[in-house]
């Protein structure tokens, strides 16, 4: 059933194209100008030509009608009108996908994220890739687990570490429930990974590693994430409080920032800075 929402965004969407369809200088796509000297502006067959898409079809689109596009042909209308990777995520929000993913190595974390991951000096807080490798971290969160430079790259994976590493589990006091929800949103966090190497590589590793990764698995329970309290039992300076956050950085759409916060009214900030200092 088509919705008001459905209908405003065809019609945006199909304004949105013209407009950027007019204002694209013809030289930038090698063509020659238009009668009367005209130098700015595509026609419909031209974007037509260069998409690989009917011109009734794309006619169609600007029109805005009850069409459903793939994510290939916006793709490629995209490349056509030169449009910023901005621009290409607004056409295809408006046409129901998913952003494009923003490119980053799987060795480094960018910069930026580095940097607002460094800046909070007293909150734990790591980098999470949609798989779960753990991408870069703070000296908060180093301090919290000692061992995050040390564990193999390969099994630097928040996931793999809640399961198998054995100083994890003893820093989780509710280990049972904690691995569960952490299962239960991984699993809702991976449709867009299901079946990537990576993905599937993980989950065949903790299948034959842990038992109870595998029956937890094998349930498929499903949960968002959602903000909360979290626990943890630090083997020198014991139980630390935090609220767990996540936030996801608009310009690298592959990674969240995960961030724990001292309870207030509890000493947890003042033993993590005493993590710190020693």
């Amino acid at each position: 059933m088509t919705t008001d929402r459905d209908f405003g965004a065809r019609r945006e969407l199909g304004a949105f194209l013209r407009a950027r369809r007019s204002a694209l200088p013809r030289s930038r796509l090698g063509l020659p100008p238009v009668p009367r000297g005209r130098s700015t502006g595509l026609r419909r067959e031209d974007v037509s030509s260069l998409s690989h898409v009917s011109v009734t079809w794309y006619t169609w689109l600007e029109q805005g009608r009850d069409i459903h596009p793939s994510r290939q042909v916006l793709d490629a209308v995209a490349a056509t009108l030169h449009l910023t990777p901005a621009e290409h995520d607004y056409v295809l929000d408006l046409a129901g996908h998913p952003p494009t993913p923003t490119p980053s190595s799987a060795e480094t974390t960018p910069p930026a994220v580095q940097r607002l991951l460094d800046a909070l000096t007293d909150f734990p807080a790591f980098a999470l890739r949609p798989e779960w490798t753990i991408a870069g971290w703070n000296r908060a969160y180093r301090a919290l687990f000692p061992r995050i430079e040390t564990v193999q790259a390969a099994d630097r994976n928040l996931l793999w570490l809640v399961f198998t590493d054995p100083y994890v589990r003893e820093l989780l006091p509710h280990w049972e429930s904690d691995s569960r929800r952490f299962l239960a949103e991984f699993r809702a966090d991976g449709g867009a990974a299901l079946g990537t190497p990576s993905f599937t590589d993980l989950v065949d590793r903790l299948r034959s590693t842990s038992d109870t990764f595998a029956d937890g698995w094998d349930n498929r329970d499903i949960e968002g994430f959602a903000s909360r309290e979290r626990v943890f039992r630090h083997p020198v300076v014991g139980e630390l409080r935090f609220e767990h956050h996540q936030l996801a950085p608009t310009d690298h759409k592959d990674l969240n920032i995960v961030v724990y916060l001292p309870v207030a009214g509890t000493d947890t900030r003042e033993k993590v800075q005493r993590l710190i200092g020693e």
